[in-house]
């Protein structure tokens, strides 16, 4: 049981840490500067509410400083937290940026489906991408995302509750029971993955309570900062006292002994 909770946690953790990153567009494709707004209002350095329930209207301005035109093939709005991206939708529009010029471009997006897959506050992306699907150009805001708490974000928060919370009671217990480890590090590995836990749930509620988004520079020293707490705290738990089972292994032998003499 205690290694399914530690796998649960490891999956979560290694969303953290390891994430791939995104395509680019080569060097010969050339590369774009945008300004993006949505329903009127620049998402640059801004958070920007998005809710499902209505259309919102996306205006892209692509700038081409470079020498040769660009083809655009589609644009993607995407959220990402904990390096997994939980929604995306892409407009396929094809239109030519050229050389030293500049061109916007209007889009209606129907996000009905968002509701089911995220809440909260998400770091998005709205990107230019080429017939290969590599970016032109990206622009990245925090989207304010009034979807469901049981939408595909908001179960992964809560699955990693569940495991977290398990995880706690199975280093607890067996701290109770005295059963855990007589080496300090492996007592601090025992609580290594509660703390993993802690730092990802931490990270997803300040999501959706709206107060934090989950961007790199706070994700990863929360939940490193947990993990590191919850070590810490295995590691100096009092050495296991012999169990009462041992006492009457001790005193059987020691009663044998006598008797053989």
């Amino acid at each position: 049981m205690g290694r399914v909770i530690a796998a649960g946690v490891a999956l979560g953790l290694c969303a953290v840490l390891l994430g791939s990153p995104p395509a680019t567009a080569d060097s010969g494709g050339g590369r774009l500067d945008l300004a993006v707004t949505l329903d009127d209002r620049p998402i640059t350095n801004a958070t920007v509410m998005i809710d499902p329930a209505k259309q919102i209207e996306l205006t892209v301005t692509a700038s081409n400083s470079g020498g040769t035109p660009v083809k655009v093939r589609s644009v993607r709005v995407s959220g990402v937290a904990l390096a997994l991206t939980f929604f995306a939708y892409d407009t396929t529009a094809p239109f030519e940026v050229p050389a030293h010029s500049r061109v916007t471009r209007t889009f209606v997006l129907d996000m009905a489906d968002l509701s089911g897959q995220a809440i909260g506050l998400l770091p998005s992306t709205v990107e230019l991408l080429d017939a290969q699907r590599g970016t032109l150009g990206e622009a990245s805001t925090v989207a304010d995302i009034r979807g469901s708490l049981w939408s595909v974000y908001g179960a992964f928060g809560l699955a990693m509750l569940v495991l977290t919370v398990l995880a706690w009671l199975t280093a607890l217990l067996a701290l109770a029971r005295h059963r855990l480890p007589a080496n300090r590090w492996r007592r601090g590995l025992r609580f290594l993955p509660a703390g993993f836990g802690t730092g990802l749930v931490a990270v997803v509620s300040l999501s959706v309570l709206r107060l934090v988004p989950p961007e790199p520079a706070i994700e990863i020293p929360v939940v490193l900062g947990a993990a590191v707490i919850a070590f810490l705290l295995g590691y100096l738990t009092p050495h296991p006292a012999p169990g009462p089972d041992s006492d009457e292994t001790v005193r059987f032998s020691d009663t044998t002994r006598e008797f053989n003499r």
